[in-house]
């Protein structure tokens, strides 16, 4: 029987594992939508003291976690204001346009270096107040940074970026789907990574291994409005413990190996540097994310298309995030012994 293939494309394919899918199945429910479900409120306890805000919120994925916050925030400005934003970022290449869509923003996107926002550049693109230009609603960080490759935001940066939030009085959210990564990395609790901002989201379902979910934090009374949003954007869930108790379990056991993926995407990208034809510098990946360029040589068009398709002939799942660009993500279900596995199959 032929090996199941060495899946690479995120770290949301993770499986649940038996503790678990027994969590799962013993879990206390009752009804969210009525604030009944007390495995729901355990979570979410958790969670906001995590981050070190009061309070936090239950919701499907991190997108819908974003974008409550984002309408939230972009209610004083009103409709037609701007957020202020890296120009990868999430919120603006795979959310859809839902700013626009549910509550009326649009991006003002800003390039940064390796994903990291300049504290000046911000500022600059903070929009004055007279009555010819769009407000400024918002600022937006991601840390880590995804189309950067995995790149962090440190505490000192945060701080400056934070503060120009509060000199120009504006809020700002923190995009923290891969937060944990971001703190291991640097070696800091995530609270103080999340320090200072309005809000902050973060995925259970990516590095820290739930099968599906993530949390946004913020004021008590704040979350209490971001309840009512998410019923608006159909994110209103039931008996939805089954799921929160998977969450339980990644939110005290997933930060302690993120560790291991960070030193596995390491190793995939010192492996991947020696083959012809890719474009990788090992020293620039800083957590689970490795995205690196690819030669076409011949292949005209898109040749990240034809490595990822080679590659999974060689039972190697990756995907392509530009014509020439590769993304693979360390994840807890392949180890060491898969990254090794990995390497050889695209060696051959």
């Amino acid at each position: 029987m032929p090996e199941a293939p060495i899946d690479l494309r995120s770290d949301t394919v993770t499986r649940p594992d038996a503790a678990m899918r027994r969590a799962m199945a013993e879990a206390e429910v009752g009804d969210d939508v009525f604030g009944e479900d007390p495995t729901v409120r355990r979570l979410e306890g958790a969670a906001a003291a995590a981050v070190g805000h009061e309070a936090a919120l239950f919701v499907p994925s991190g997108m819908m976690g974003n974008e409550i916050a984002l309408h939230l925030h972009g209610r004083a400005a009103g409709a037609g204001s701007e957020v202020i934003c890296e120009a990868r970022s999430h919120v603006v290449t795979y959310e859809m346009g839902a700013m626009a869509l549910l509550s009326g923003l649009q991006p003002r996107t800003v390039e940064g270096e390796r994903g990291r926002l300049d504290p000046a550049r911000v500022e600059a693109a903070v929009q004055p107040d007279v009555p010819y230009l769009s407000r400024t609603a918002a600022i937006v960080v991601e840390n880590t940074h995804n189309m950067a490759g995995g790149t962090v935001t440190p505490p000192a940066l945060a701080d400056e970026l934070v503060g120009v939030a509060r000199r120009r009085g504006l809020p700002i959210h923190l995009d923290g789907a891969r937060l944990f990564n971001a703190a291991v990395a640097l070696g800091v609790p995530p609270a103080r990574l999340a320090r200072g901002f309005d809000s902050v989201m973060f995925t259970l379902s990516k590095g820290l291994g739930a099968p599906v979910g993530s949390m946004l934090c913020g004021l008590a009374a704040w979350i209490r409005e971001a309840r009512r949003v998410r019923k608006a954007f159909g994110g209103g869930m039931r008996q939805v413990g089954v799921l929160a108790a998977a969450g339980v379990l990644a939110l005290e056991h997933g930060p302690a190996r993120l560790a291991e993926d960070h030193a596995n995407a390491k190793r995939l990208a010192e492996g991947l540097a020696g083959l012809p034809g890719v474009e990788l510098d090992p020293a620039e990946v800083e957590t689970n994310i490795v995205i690196f360029g690819v030669d076409g040589g011949a292949v005209e068009g898109a040749p990240a298309a034809a490595f990822v398709s080679r590659a999974a002939e060689a039972g190697v799942l990756c995907i392509a995030v530009a014509a020439d660009r590769v993304r693979m993500v360390t994840h807890r279900d392949v180890d060491r012994a898969g990254i090794e596995r990995a390497l050889a199959a695209l060696r051959s």
